[in-house]
């Protein structure tokens, strides 16, 4: 006879039981949460894929007639803003903000609505009108949200209740969005800790590193292993062309920070008549803004319609020469599409409009390669608006794979967002997220946005 300390006992029995319990529970979550991660990628492919065609489409169009771009682009405009108004709250703009401003929302009814999934395909179909129409806004914005809805709906459907988790799920899924938008998964960790997160938690960082693997495995597998601007092998060496990374820094910073700074100061309102009619006739101020956008289109061969990925690309390879006022008119185009309220996000124009300056500054700097200055003018640019200067490194480090320029773009990307922050001493998806939390919930006291930027700072 077994002695009775061997003898499992009713209390014990229970213990395995609840055990077990657990670690079934456990495992069926983690599987739900791997095939969300999947669903991030798929989905992020076929944005990719149906944002090409919207362009394909405005392509088309313009070969037929490029004055047909004044009636389409404020059509598309008004129709866009008129959707989100009425239909689809919570898809204006880029997704970024949605995004973070979710993770500090105590009100998960509010978090709910924003992150829907009729709001995250309403993300994908009105960006894509907006593409078609001429808009200068790009796919990789709203990829974050659209991620951050899958993620959180897949937490739901998990029965997930506690909110630090929940959290931990929108991260997760907003980081995922942008290595599966760019198949950068290095540059979608950085992301995640430095633009959503703001710091680096131990509790929930393996849930974002395995999302991120996951969906960028899955982009892969269904694109391959691209890179978003080719290869480059550009260099700067030690001595005279590290001007053009104190150059590009600073004209970078000042660029950058004064459109961060512009969209800011718009996004508390308009003071006087402008701003009345703004609030009082959104439609028809989407549909002017079409017209001005369709006007310089005309005025640059439509080079400022889209995404600018094009123009960009063509840029960093050296491929195609652009007019020095290229990326004045597309940073102009760029203020105006986001101002007119469509969804629409900023990550590839900004990337253009940094190419775009970094080819008219390697004109001015002979002893530096126009390929590698270019390089840093992006970096310096996209820096500048996000006020992230790892973040705007490491994706731009990916998208060329380009490692021996990765300390000459740090240190352009870490100059011109000191230069920024002297312009806008709001990071800008804090700020615009910070507004998002006061329309979204007025009642309730939003928790204070302390960036990864303000941690550089001090």
């Amino acid at each position: 006879m077994p002695p009775a300390s061997v003898i499992p006992t009713a209390e014990s029995l229970r213990h395995l039981r609840e055990h077990a319990k657990a670690g079934t529970v456990s495992w069926r979550r983690k599987l739900m949460y791997w095939s969300g991660a999947v669903l991030v990628g798929l989905v992020a492919v076929a944005f990719a894929g149906l944002a090409d065609k919207a362009a394909h489409v405005r392509t088309t169009l313009m070969h037929i007639n490029p004055w047909l771009m004044l009636l389409v682009t404020p059509l598309g405009l008004a129709l866009s803003t008129w959707l989100t108004r009425t239909w689809f709250r919570g898809a204006q703009g880029s997704g970024i903000p949605q995004a973070i401003a979710c993770m500090h929302l105590h009100d998960m009814t509010i978090v709910d609505k924003v992150l829907a999934l009729r709001i995250a395909l309403a993300k994908i179909c009105l960006t894509c009108l907006g593409l078609l129409s001429g808009a200068s806004i790009g796919r990789e914005g709203p990829t974050v949200q659209v991620g951050a809805s899958i993620m959180h709906t897949v937490g739901r459907l998990a029965g997930l209740t506690d909110v630090t988790k929940q959290r931990a799920l929108i991260k997760a899924g907003g980081a995922a969005g942008v290595a599966a938008a760019f198949n950068t998964p290095l540059a979608g960790i950085v992301f995640g800790i430095e633009e959503l997160a703001h710091s680096f938690e131990q509790r929930t960082s393996g849930t974002m590193l395995t999302c991120v693997v996951i969906s960028g495995v899955t982009a892969i597998a269904l694109v391959g292993n691209y890179t978003y601007f080719g290869h480059t092998y550009s260099a700067v060496p030690v001595g005279a062309s590290w001007l053009a990374v104190v150059v590009c820094g600073i004209v970078g910073g000042l660029c950058g920070g004064m459109f961060s700074a512009l969209l800011v100061r718009i996004s508390r309102g308009i003071p006087g008549a402008f701003g009345r009619f703004i609030s009082l006739r959104p439609v028809l101020f989407a549909a002017l803004c079409g017209l001005a956008l369709a006007i310089i289109g005309l005025l640059c061969g439509g080079m400022t319609y889209g995404t600018g990925y094009m123009q960009a690309r063509d840029i960093i390879m050296g491929s195609d020469q652009y007019p020095a006022s290229f990326f004045l008119f597309k940073l102009l185009a760029t203020l105006i599409s986001y101002c007119s309220g469509i969804p629409g996000g900023l990550f590839a124009p900004s990337l253009s409009v940094g190419a775009g300056m970094g080819g008219w500054i390697a004109h001015f700097l002979p002893h530096t390669t126009p390929g590698a200055v270019v390089l840093l003018g992006t970096v310096a640019y996209f820096a500048a608006v996000t006020q992230s200067p790892l973040t705007a490194t490491v994706i731009v480090m990916e998208m060329c794979d380009n490692q021996q320029i990765t300390l000459a773009l740090m240190a352009s990307a870490f100059l011109a967002f000191g230069v920024s922050r002297a312009l806008c001493s709001h990071a800008l998806y804090g700020a615009l997220a910070v507004r998002f939390l006061r329309s979204a919930a007025p009642k309730q006291k939003p928790q204070p946005l302390v960036t990864a930027t303000d941690t550089h700072r001090n």
